[in-house]
Protein backbone atom coordinates (compact mmCIF):
# COMPACT_ATOMS: atom_id res chain seq x y z
CA UNK A 1 0.00 0.00 0.00
CA UNK A 2 1.61 3.17 -0.94
CA UNK A 3 1.50 6.03 1.73
CA UNK A 4 0.30 9.62 -0.03
CA UNK A 5 -0.39 12.92 1.90
CA UNK A 6 -3.89 14.47 1.47
CA UNK A 7 -6.58 17.24 3.03
CA UNK A 8 -9.47 16.17 4.67
CA UNK A 9 -12.46 17.51 6.63
CA UNK A 10 -13.73 16.01 10.10
CA UNK A 11 -16.59 17.37 11.58
CA UNK A 12 -16.80 16.30 15.80
CA UNK A 13 -18.36 17.47 18.81
CA UNK A 14 -16.71 17.90 22.08
CA UNK A 15 -17.22 19.12 25.65
CA UNK A 16 -14.31 21.85 26.17
CA UNK A 17 -14.37 23.31 29.78
CA UNK A 18 -13.41 26.70 29.67
CA UNK A 19 -12.09 28.58 31.94
CA UNK A 20 -14.93 30.42 32.82
CA UNK A 21 -16.95 27.11 32.92
CA UNK A 22 -14.85 25.54 35.41
CA UNK A 23 -15.34 29.07 37.44
CA UNK A 24 -19.05 28.76 37.88
CA UNK A 25 -18.99 25.17 38.87
CA UNK A 26 -16.12 26.04 41.58
CA UNK A 27 -18.58 28.84 41.98
CA UNK A 28 -22.10 26.69 42.64
CA UNK A 29 -19.95 24.09 45.99
CA UNK A 30 -18.53 27.28 47.80
CA UNK A 31 -19.67 28.53 51.07
CA UNK A 32 -21.03 31.79 51.49
CA UNK A 33 -17.79 32.61 53.83
CA UNK A 34 -15.40 31.12 50.52
CA UNK A 35 -17.98 33.07 47.87
CA UNK A 36 -16.83 36.31 49.83
CA UNK A 37 -13.07 35.53 50.19
CA UNK A 38 -13.29 34.99 46.64
CA UNK A 39 -15.42 37.66 45.52
CA UNK A 40 -13.05 39.78 47.39
CA UNK A 41 -9.93 38.08 45.90
CA UNK A 42 -11.43 39.65 42.33
CA UNK A 43 -12.38 42.82 43.53
CA UNK A 44 -8.54 43.25 44.13
CA UNK A 45 -7.20 41.60 41.32
CA UNK A 46 -9.93 43.24 38.53
CA UNK A 47 -9.48 47.20 38.26
CA UNK A 48 -13.23 46.73 36.33
CA UNK A 49 -15.42 45.25 38.88
CA UNK A 50 -16.55 47.38 41.58
CA UNK A 51 -18.72 46.44 44.99
CA UNK A 52 -22.11 47.93 44.38
CA UNK A 53 -23.43 50.16 47.29
CA UNK A 54 -26.65 50.98 48.69
CA UNK A 55 -26.08 54.14 49.27
CA UNK A 56 -27.97 57.17 47.86
CA UNK A 57 -26.31 59.14 44.72
CA UNK A 58 -23.95 61.73 46.35
CA UNK A 59 -26.49 64.69 44.72
CA UNK A 60 -29.13 63.82 46.73
CA UNK A 61 -29.62 64.59 50.27
CA UNK A 62 -30.47 61.85 52.92
CA UNK A 63 -34.08 62.13 53.81
CA UNK A 64 -33.56 62.60 57.70
CA UNK A 65 -31.11 65.26 56.42
CA UNK A 66 -33.96 67.02 54.15
CA UNK A 67 -36.58 66.54 57.17
CA UNK A 68 -34.40 68.08 59.67
CA UNK A 69 -34.12 71.17 57.47
CA UNK A 70 -37.88 71.36 56.81
CA UNK A 71 -38.25 71.53 60.44
CA UNK A 72 -35.81 74.27 60.95
CA UNK A 73 -36.80 76.75 58.35
CA UNK A 74 -40.86 76.19 59.54
CA UNK A 75 -39.52 76.89 63.25
CA UNK A 76 -39.68 80.62 63.38
CA UNK A 77 -39.49 83.43 60.89
CA UNK A 78 -35.71 84.81 61.25
CA UNK A 79 -34.08 81.45 59.77
CA UNK A 80 -30.88 83.75 58.94
CA UNK A 81 -30.48 85.58 61.95
CA UNK A 82 -30.87 82.08 63.99
CA UNK A 83 -28.08 80.74 62.20
CA UNK A 84 -25.30 82.51 63.81
CA UNK A 85 -21.55 82.50 62.71
CA UNK A 86 -22.61 80.69 59.85
CA UNK A 87 -23.76 84.05 57.91
CA UNK A 88 -21.84 87.61 57.26
CA UNK A 89 -24.10 89.34 59.62
CA UNK A 90 -23.12 91.16 63.07
CA UNK A 91 -23.54 91.49 66.23
CA UNK A 92 -25.70 94.75 67.08
CA UNK A 93 -23.38 97.24 67.45
CA UNK A 94 -20.57 95.17 66.02
CA UNK A 95 -20.42 96.34 62.84
CA UNK A 96 -19.86 100.25 65.00
CA UNK A 97 -17.08 98.89 67.13
CA UNK A 98 -15.33 97.59 64.32
CA UNK A 99 -15.05 100.92 62.06
CA UNK A 100 -14.17 102.65 65.49
CA UNK A 101 -10.51 105.13 65.30
CA UNK A 102 -8.28 103.47 68.70
CA UNK A 103 -5.74 105.45 67.59
CA UNK A 104 -1.48 105.70 67.98
CA UNK A 105 -0.16 102.54 69.83
CA UNK A 106 1.06 105.25 72.34
CA UNK A 107 -3.31 106.35 72.68
CA UNK A 108 -4.02 102.54 73.13
CA UNK A 109 -1.38 101.94 75.79
CA UNK A 110 -2.47 104.65 77.63
CA UNK A 111 -6.05 103.94 77.55
CA UNK A 112 -5.41 100.14 78.93
CA UNK A 113 -3.13 101.42 80.83
CA UNK A 114 -0.47 98.61 80.04
CA UNK A 115 1.65 97.97 77.51
CA UNK A 116 0.12 95.81 74.28
CA UNK A 117 2.78 93.40 74.56
CA UNK A 118 0.84 92.21 78.04
CA UNK A 119 -2.46 92.26 76.56
CA UNK A 120 -1.00 90.37 72.85
CA UNK A 121 2.03 88.45 74.29
CA UNK A 122 1.85 86.18 71.17
CA UNK A 123 0.08 86.00 67.89
CA UNK A 124 -3.34 84.61 67.74
CA UNK A 125 -2.80 81.60 65.58
CA UNK A 126 0.44 80.54 67.86
CA UNK A 127 -2.19 81.24 70.89
CA UNK A 128 -4.50 79.10 69.62
CA UNK A 129 -2.32 76.03 68.63
CA UNK A 130 -1.04 75.95 72.38
CA UNK A 131 -4.14 75.78 73.88
CA UNK A 132 -5.67 72.98 71.58
CA UNK A 133 -2.26 71.24 72.93
CA UNK A 134 -2.91 71.69 76.39
CA UNK A 135 -6.72 70.90 76.24
CA UNK A 136 -7.77 68.01 77.46
CA UNK A 137 -9.40 65.31 74.87
CA UNK A 138 -13.41 65.73 74.79
CA UNK A 139 -14.30 63.16 72.46
CA UNK A 140 -13.82 59.52 71.89
CA UNK A 141 -11.15 60.26 68.11
CA UNK A 142 -9.11 62.62 70.82
CA UNK A 143 -7.83 60.12 72.51
CA UNK A 144 -6.73 58.00 69.71
CA UNK A 145 -9.88 55.87 69.34
CA UNK A 146 -9.33 55.32 65.29
CA UNK A 147 -12.09 55.70 63.32
CA UNK A 148 -13.89 59.10 62.66
CA UNK A 149 -16.88 60.70 64.68
CA UNK A 150 -18.63 60.49 61.10
CA UNK A 151 -18.16 57.01 60.58
CA UNK A 152 -19.14 53.89 62.52
CA UNK A 153 -16.08 52.51 64.49
CA UNK A 154 -15.74 48.75 64.69
CA UNK A 155 -16.32 47.59 68.33
CA UNK A 156 -14.03 45.08 67.26
CA UNK A 157 -11.05 46.92 67.79
CA UNK A 158 -11.43 47.37 71.40
CA UNK A 159 -11.66 43.44 72.22
CA UNK A 160 -8.63 42.28 74.17
CA UNK A 161 -6.55 39.57 72.58
CA UNK A 162 -7.17 36.34 74.16
CA UNK A 163 -4.48 34.57 76.53
CA UNK A 164 -4.07 30.84 74.96
CA UNK A 165 -2.97 28.35 77.01
CA UNK A 166 0.97 28.18 75.66
CA UNK A 167 1.04 31.51 76.50
CA UNK A 168 -0.40 31.00 80.27
CA UNK A 169 2.15 28.15 80.86
CA UNK A 170 5.12 30.19 79.14
CA UNK A 171 4.31 32.94 81.90
CA UNK A 172 4.41 30.04 84.63
CA UNK A 173 7.74 28.23 82.75
CA UNK A 174 10.23 31.99 82.97
CA UNK A 175 9.45 32.00 86.94
CA UNK A 176 9.47 28.36 87.64
CA UNK A 177 12.84 27.70 85.83
CA UNK A 178 16.14 29.80 85.82
CA UNK A 179 18.40 27.15 83.94
CA UNK A 180 18.28 27.82 80.28
CA UNK A 181 18.05 24.05 79.77
CA UNK A 182 15.45 23.53 81.89
CA UNK A 183 13.29 26.07 80.29
CA UNK A 184 14.16 24.91 76.76
CA UNK A 185 12.39 21.55 77.79
CA UNK A 186 9.51 23.10 79.47
CA UNK A 187 8.70 25.19 76.04
CA UNK A 188 9.19 21.97 74.28
CA UNK A 189 6.96 20.19 76.26
CA UNK A 190 4.17 23.38 76.38
CA UNK A 191 4.04 23.12 72.24
CA UNK A 192 3.59 19.54 72.01
CA UNK A 193 0.13 20.39 74.57
CA UNK A 194 -3.28 20.52 72.53
CA UNK A 195 -5.85 22.52 73.43
CA UNK A 196 -7.61 19.84 75.76
CA UNK A 197 -4.40 20.64 78.05
CA UNK A 198 -2.56 16.97 77.62
CA UNK A 199 0.59 15.85 76.05
CA UNK A 200 1.31 12.71 73.63
CA UNK A 201 2.04 9.26 75.62
CA UNK A 202 5.05 8.68 74.67
CA UNK A 203 7.94 11.56 75.38
CA UNK A 204 10.81 9.61 74.39
CA UNK A 205 11.14 11.16 71.40
CA UNK A 206 11.03 14.65 72.96
CA UNK A 207 14.42 13.70 75.22
CA UNK A 208 15.87 12.38 71.61
CA UNK A 209 15.45 15.38 70.00
CA UNK A 210 16.76 17.98 72.92
CA UNK A 211 19.59 15.45 73.48
CA UNK A 212 18.55 15.17 77.25
CA UNK A 213 17.99 12.52 79.23
CA UNK A 214 14.77 11.01 80.49
CA UNK A 215 14.74 12.05 83.40
CA UNK A 216 15.82 15.48 82.87
CA UNK A 217 12.35 15.58 81.03
CA UNK A 218 10.11 13.64 83.52
CA UNK A 219 11.74 16.08 86.15
CA UNK A 220 10.80 18.97 84.09
CA UNK A 221 7.71 17.61 83.13
CA UNK A 222 6.67 17.00 87.04
CA UNK A 223 6.77 20.82 87.50
CA UNK A 224 4.31 21.61 84.61
CA UNK A 225 2.00 18.71 86.24
CA UNK A 226 1.65 21.65 88.88
CA UNK A 227 0.85 24.53 86.61
CA UNK A 228 -2.81 26.28 86.45
CA UNK A 229 -4.74 25.45 85.66
CA UNK A 230 -4.54 21.97 87.47
CA UNK A 231 -4.37 19.23 85.93
CA UNK A 232 -2.66 20.30 82.65
CA UNK A 233 0.41 18.64 80.88
CA UNK A 234 -1.27 15.10 81.83
CA UNK A 235 -0.55 12.41 79.41
CA UNK A 236 -3.91 10.21 79.82
CA UNK A 237 -7.48 10.72 81.88
CA UNK A 238 -6.24 8.84 84.71
CA UNK A 239 -3.35 10.92 85.29
CA UNK A 240 -5.28 13.98 84.80
CA UNK A 241 -7.92 13.46 87.45
CA UNK A 242 -4.90 12.16 90.06
CA UNK A 243 -2.94 15.83 89.44
CA UNK A 244 -6.45 17.21 90.41
CA UNK A 245 -7.04 15.11 93.28
CA UNK A 246 -3.53 15.53 94.78
CA UNK A 247 -4.46 19.69 94.55
CA UNK A 248 -7.41 18.83 96.57
CA UNK A 249 -5.95 16.62 99.06
CA UNK A 250 -8.11 13.92 97.85
CA UNK A 251 -5.59 11.41 96.46
CA UNK A 252 -5.94 8.67 99.22
CA UNK A 253 -5.90 4.73 98.20
CA UNK A 254 -9.37 4.19 97.44
CA UNK A 255 -9.55 7.06 95.06
CA UNK A 256 -6.15 5.95 93.66
CA UNK A 257 -7.55 2.46 92.62
CA UNK A 258 -11.15 4.07 91.65
CA UNK A 259 -8.71 6.39 89.44
CA UNK A 260 -6.85 3.86 87.66
CA UNK A 261 -9.95 1.78 86.85
CA UNK A 262 -11.90 3.91 85.17
CA UNK A 263 -13.10 1.36 82.93
CA UNK A 264 -15.29 -0.19 85.02
CA UNK A 265 -16.85 3.18 86.27
CA UNK A 266 -17.40 4.37 82.27
CA UNK A 267 -19.33 0.47 82.23
CA UNK A 268 -20.95 1.46 86.01
CA UNK A 269 -19.60 -1.78 87.81
CA UNK A 270 -20.60 0.00 90.71
CA UNK A 271 -20.29 -3.61 92.27
CA UNK A 272 -16.18 -4.32 91.26
CA UNK A 273 -15.10 -0.89 91.79
CA UNK A 274 -16.47 -0.98 95.29
CA UNK A 275 -14.35 -3.97 95.64
CA UNK A 276 -11.30 -2.82 94.00
CA UNK A 277 -11.53 0.41 96.38
CA UNK A 278 -12.54 -1.62 99.69
CA UNK A 279 -15.26 0.87 100.41
CA UNK A 280 -19.24 0.93 101.01
CA UNK A 281 -21.59 2.05 98.83
CA UNK A 282 -22.39 5.81 100.50
CA UNK A 283 -18.15 5.90 99.70
CA UNK A 284 -18.50 4.65 96.60
CA UNK A 285 -21.03 6.83 95.10
CA UNK A 286 -19.48 9.79 97.21
CA UNK A 287 -16.04 9.24 95.29
CA UNK A 288 -17.97 9.23 92.36
CA UNK A 289 -19.38 12.49 92.59
CA UNK A 290 -15.70 13.78 93.47
CA UNK A 291 -15.08 12.23 89.96
CA UNK A 292 -17.43 13.89 88.03
CA UNK A 293 -17.00 17.38 89.59
CA UNK A 294 -13.33 17.37 88.50
CA UNK A 295 -12.37 18.85 84.71
CA UNK A 296 -11.21 16.34 82.43
CA UNK A 297 -10.38 19.09 79.71
CA UNK A 298 -8.33 21.99 81.98
CA UNK A 299 -7.25 23.44 78.63
CA UNK A 300 -10.37 24.16 76.96
CA UNK A 301 -11.41 27.15 79.51
CA UNK A 302 -8.45 29.17 77.62
CA UNK A 303 -8.40 30.57 74.42
CA UNK A 304 -9.54 28.07 72.11
CA UNK A 305 -10.15 27.91 68.38
CA UNK A 306 -12.77 30.50 67.83
CA UNK A 307 -15.96 28.83 66.24
CA UNK A 308 -17.56 30.94 63.14
CA UNK A 309 -21.49 31.75 63.42
CA UNK A 310 -23.11 29.48 60.69
CA UNK A 311 -25.54 31.84 58.37
CA UNK A 312 -27.83 30.56 56.91
CA UNK A 313 -28.21 30.39 52.89
CA UNK A 314 -31.66 30.05 52.57
CA UNK A 315 -34.71 30.89 54.42
CA UNK A 316 -38.03 29.05 54.91
CA UNK A 317 -41.15 30.53 56.63
CA UNK A 318 -44.92 29.81 56.65
CA UNK A 319 -46.59 31.01 53.59
CA UNK A 320 -50.56 32.74 53.96
CA UNK A 321 -52.18 30.31 51.58
CA UNK A 322 -50.73 27.52 54.19
CA UNK A 323 -47.81 26.69 52.02
CA UNK A 324 -43.66 27.53 52.63
CA UNK A 325 -41.98 30.63 51.08
CA UNK A 326 -38.37 30.11 49.93
CA UNK A 327 -36.52 33.12 49.71
CA UNK A 328 -32.28 33.76 49.49
CA UNK A 329 -30.35 35.52 52.04
CA UNK A 330 -29.88 38.51 50.51
CA UNK A 331 -26.53 38.86 53.34
CA UNK A 332 -24.78 36.15 51.60
CA UNK A 333 -25.14 37.25 47.96
CA UNK A 334 -21.61 39.39 47.04
CA UNK A 335 -23.07 42.48 45.64
CA UNK A 336 -20.56 43.49 42.16
CA UNK A 337 -20.96 45.58 39.31
CA UNK A 338 -19.01 46.10 35.98
CA UNK A 339 -17.74 49.58 35.62
CA UNK A 340 -18.57 50.19 31.96
CA UNK A 341 -17.33 53.86 32.29
CA UNK A 342 -14.41 53.35 33.61
CA UNK A 343 -13.69 50.60 30.49
CA UNK A 344 -14.93 53.36 28.31
CA UNK A 345 -12.56 56.14 29.68
CA UNK A 346 -9.94 53.30 29.73
CA UNK A 347 -10.43 52.16 26.05
CA UNK A 348 -10.03 55.69 24.71
CA UNK A 349 -6.62 56.44 25.90
CA UNK A 350 -4.82 52.83 25.81
CA UNK A 351 -2.84 53.02 22.83
CA UNK A 352 -0.71 49.90 23.14
CA UNK A 353 -2.10 46.55 22.20
CA UNK A 354 -0.89 44.30 25.28
CA UNK A 355 -3.08 47.37 27.45
CA UNK A 356 -6.26 46.71 25.53
CA UNK A 357 -5.49 42.93 25.53
CA UNK A 358 -5.57 43.38 29.30
CA UNK A 359 -8.50 45.35 29.90
CA UNK A 360 -10.18 43.12 27.40
CA UNK A 361 -10.04 40.57 29.05
CA UNK A 362 -10.64 41.89 32.41
CA UNK A 363 -14.16 43.27 31.40
CA UNK A 364 -15.06 39.62 29.58
CA UNK A 365 -13.84 38.20 33.11
CA UNK A 366 -15.87 40.49 35.20
CA UNK A 367 -18.88 40.73 33.26
CA UNK A 368 -18.88 36.38 33.30
CA UNK A 369 -18.18 36.48 37.34
CA UNK A 370 -21.28 38.90 37.47
CA UNK A 371 -23.50 35.99 35.49
CA UNK A 372 -22.04 33.24 37.46
CA UNK A 373 -22.89 35.15 40.53
CA UNK A 374 -26.33 36.08 39.23
CA UNK A 375 -26.60 31.64 38.00
CA UNK A 376 -25.48 30.45 41.19
CA UNK A 377 -28.27 32.01 43.43
CA UNK A 378 -30.61 31.06 40.61
CA UNK A 379 -29.51 27.86 41.01
CA UNK A 380 -29.67 27.54 44.65
CA UNK A 381 -32.74 28.83 45.13
CA UNK A 382 -34.76 26.35 42.81
CA UNK A 383 -32.90 23.50 44.76
CA UNK A 384 -34.16 24.57 48.16
CA UNK A 385 -37.20 25.12 46.69
CA UNK A 386 -37.89 21.39 45.16
CA UNK A 387 -36.26 20.22 48.59
CA UNK A 388 -39.35 21.76 49.84
CA UNK A 389 -41.74 21.18 47.89
CA UNK A 390 -40.21 17.04 48.34
CA UNK A 391 -40.29 17.73 52.02
CA UNK A 392 -43.41 19.04 53.01
CA UNK A 393 -44.22 16.98 55.53
CA UNK A 394 -41.01 17.54 57.71
CA UNK A 395 -42.06 21.49 57.64
CA UNK A 396 -45.41 20.92 58.87
CA UNK A 397 -45.35 17.78 61.48
CA UNK A 398 -41.22 17.14 61.90
CA UNK A 399 -38.76 14.37 61.38
CA UNK A 400 -40.93 11.36 61.34
CA UNK A 401 -42.12 12.92 58.29
CA UNK A 402 -38.99 12.81 56.35
CA UNK A 403 -39.42 11.24 53.11
CA UNK A 404 -36.69 9.10 51.67
CA UNK A 405 -35.15 11.77 48.64
CA UNK A 406 -32.02 11.62 46.38
CA UNK A 407 -30.23 14.10 44.37
CA UNK A 408 -31.67 11.97 41.14
CA UNK A 409 -35.19 12.94 42.26
CA UNK A 410 -34.27 16.94 42.67
CA UNK A 411 -32.34 16.47 39.56
CA UNK A 412 -35.28 15.19 37.38
CA UNK A 413 -37.70 17.38 38.95
CA UNK A 414 -35.54 20.98 37.78
CA UNK A 415 -34.08 19.06 34.64
CA UNK A 416 -30.33 19.69 36.20
CA UNK A 417 -27.61 17.09 36.21
CA UNK A 418 -27.19 15.30 39.76
CA UNK A 419 -23.69 16.46 39.99
CA UNK A 420 -25.18 20.26 39.69
CA UNK A 421 -27.52 19.04 42.47
CA UNK A 422 -24.50 17.98 44.74
CA UNK A 423 -22.74 20.90 44.04
CA UNK A 424 -25.47 23.23 44.79
CA UNK A 425 -26.43 21.44 48.80
CA UNK A 426 -22.73 21.27 49.56
CA UNK A 427 -21.70 23.74 52.22
CA UNK A 428 -25.23 25.55 52.38
CA UNK A 429 -27.85 25.62 54.67
CA UNK A 430 -31.60 26.32 55.21
CA UNK A 431 -33.49 28.07 58.76
CA UNK A 432 -36.53 25.98 58.62
CA UNK A 433 -39.68 26.81 61.54
CA UNK A 434 -37.84 23.60 62.74
CA UNK A 435 -34.14 24.22 63.07
CA UNK A 436 -30.87 24.95 60.49
CA UNK A 437 -30.09 22.04 58.57
CA UNK A 438 -27.42 21.39 55.77
CA UNK A 439 -29.14 21.05 52.51
CA UNK A 440 -27.75 17.22 52.13
CA UNK A 441 -29.91 16.45 55.59
CA UNK A 442 -32.82 16.42 53.79
CA UNK A 443 -31.57 13.57 50.85
CA UNK A 444 -31.83 10.46 53.10
CA UNK A 445 -31.79 6.60 51.96
CA UNK A 446 -35.06 4.84 52.33
CA UNK A 447 -36.02 1.78 54.06
CA UNK A 448 -38.53 -0.41 52.65
CA UNK A 449 -42.13 -0.78 54.51
CA UNK A 450 -43.00 -4.28 55.93
CA UNK A 451 -46.10 -4.10 54.30
CA UNK A 452 -45.43 -3.14 50.83
CA UNK A 453 -46.04 0.72 51.09
CA UNK A 454 -44.35 3.55 51.02
CA UNK A 455 -40.55 3.82 51.86
CA UNK A 456 -39.41 5.12 55.28
CA UNK A 457 -36.45 7.55 55.35
CA UNK A 458 -33.77 6.66 57.49
CA UNK A 459 -33.44 9.70 59.22
CA UNK A 460 -37.16 9.39 60.32
CA UNK A 461 -36.30 5.52 61.51
CA UNK A 462 -33.89 7.58 63.38
CA UNK A 463 -35.52 9.41 65.31
CA UNK A 464 -38.25 6.57 65.79
CA UNK A 465 -35.32 4.54 67.63
CA UNK A 466 -34.31 7.14 69.39
CA UNK A 467 -37.77 7.66 70.71
CA UNK A 468 -38.38 3.79 71.96
CA UNK A 469 -34.73 4.40 73.80
CA UNK A 470 -35.61 7.40 75.37
CA UNK A 471 -39.28 6.11 76.97
CA UNK A 472 -38.05 2.72 77.92
CA UNK A 473 -38.53 1.80 81.38
CA UNK A 474 -35.26 1.04 83.49
CA UNK A 475 -36.52 -2.76 84.55
CA UNK A 476 -37.60 -2.91 80.33
CA UNK A 477 -34.39 -2.59 78.72
CA UNK A 478 -34.92 -2.72 75.21
CA UNK A 479 -32.44 -5.21 73.04
CA UNK A 480 -31.50 -4.36 69.46
CA UNK A 481 -33.87 -7.30 68.80
CA UNK A 482 -36.91 -6.24 70.47
CA UNK A 483 -36.33 -2.73 68.97
CA UNK A 484 -36.87 -4.80 65.29
CA UNK A 485 -39.96 -6.15 66.16
CA UNK A 486 -41.22 -3.12 67.56
CA UNK A 487 -40.32 -1.27 64.27
CA UNK A 488 -41.94 -4.18 62.29
CA UNK A 489 -45.01 -3.37 63.77
CA UNK A 490 -45.17 0.09 63.32
CA UNK A 491 -44.60 -1.04 59.47
CA UNK A 492 -40.53 -0.53 59.12
CA UNK A 493 -38.63 -3.37 57.30
CA UNK A 494 -35.27 -2.98 59.53
CA UNK A 495 -32.56 -5.59 60.16
CA UNK A 496 -30.41 -5.89 63.36
CA UNK A 497 -27.45 -4.96 62.46
CA UNK A 498 -29.02 -1.89 60.96
CA UNK A 499 -30.64 -0.87 63.79
CA UNK A 500 -27.20 -1.30 65.90
CA UNK A 501 -25.55 0.51 63.06
CA UNK A 502 -27.99 3.66 63.45
CA UNK A 503 -27.89 3.19 67.58
CA UNK A 504 -24.06 3.48 67.61
CA UNK A 505 -24.25 6.66 65.10
CA UNK A 506 -26.48 8.07 67.57
CA UNK A 507 -24.11 7.69 70.42
CA UNK A 508 -26.76 5.30 72.44
CA UNK A 509 -24.93 2.77 74.29
CA UNK A 510 -25.78 -1.23 73.86
CA UNK A 511 -28.92 -2.43 75.85
CA UNK A 512 -26.77 -3.96 78.65
CA UNK A 513 -24.92 -0.59 79.21
CA UNK A 514 -28.19 1.57 79.23
CA UNK A 515 -29.34 -1.25 82.00
CA UNK A 516 -26.45 -0.30 84.25
CA UNK A 517 -27.21 3.19 83.97
CA UNK A 518 -30.65 3.72 84.45
CA UNK A 519 -30.27 1.35 87.39
CA UNK A 520 -27.33 3.06 89.46
CA UNK A 521 -29.27 6.32 88.37
CA UNK A 522 -32.50 4.89 90.21
CA UNK A 523 -30.13 3.64 93.03
CA UNK A 524 -28.75 6.90 93.61
CA UNK A 525 -32.18 8.33 93.25
CA UNK A 526 -33.12 5.55 96.16
CA UNK A 527 -30.27 6.23 98.07
CA UNK A 528 -30.33 9.68 98.69
CA UNK A 529 -33.80 9.90 99.55
CA UNK A 530 -33.61 7.14 102.04
CA UNK A 531 -30.46 9.55 103.30
CA UNK A 532 -32.49 12.20 102.76
CA UNK A 533 -35.60 10.94 105.19
CA UNK A 534 -33.03 9.71 108.13
CA UNK A 535 -31.68 13.57 108.29
CA UNK A 536 -35.21 14.76 108.53
CA UNK A 537 -38.03 11.79 110.64
CA UNK A 538 -41.17 12.28 110.74
CA UNK A 539 -42.52 13.22 113.78
CA UNK A 540 -44.53 10.64 115.81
Amino acid sequence: MALTQRLEFRQSQSLVMTPQLMQAIKLLQLSNLDLSAFVEEELERNPLLERASDEPPSGEAPAETAQFSDSDDAGGGHGDEAAGGSGDAFEPGQEEWMSKDLGTRAEIEQTLDTGLDNVFSEEPAEAAARNAQDAAPTTYTEWGGGASGEEDYNLEAFVAAETTLADHLAEQLSVAFTGPAQRMIGQYLIDLVDEAGYLPPDLGQAAERLGASQAEVEDVLAVLQKFDPPGVCARNLSECLAIQLRELDRYDPAMQALVEHLDLLAKRDIASLRKLCGVDDEDIADMIGEIRRLNPKPGMKFGSARLQTMVPDVYVRPGPDGGWHVELNSDTLPRVLVNQTYYSELSKKIGKDGDKSYFTDALQNATWLVRALDQRARTILKVATEIVRQQDGFFTHGVAHLRPLNLKAVADAIQMHESTVSRVTANKYMATNRGTFELKYFFTASIASADGGEAHSAEAVRHHIKQLIDSEEPTAILSDDTIVERLRASGIDIARRTVAKYREAMRIPSSVQRRRDKQSALGNVLSTAMSDRSRNPEPA
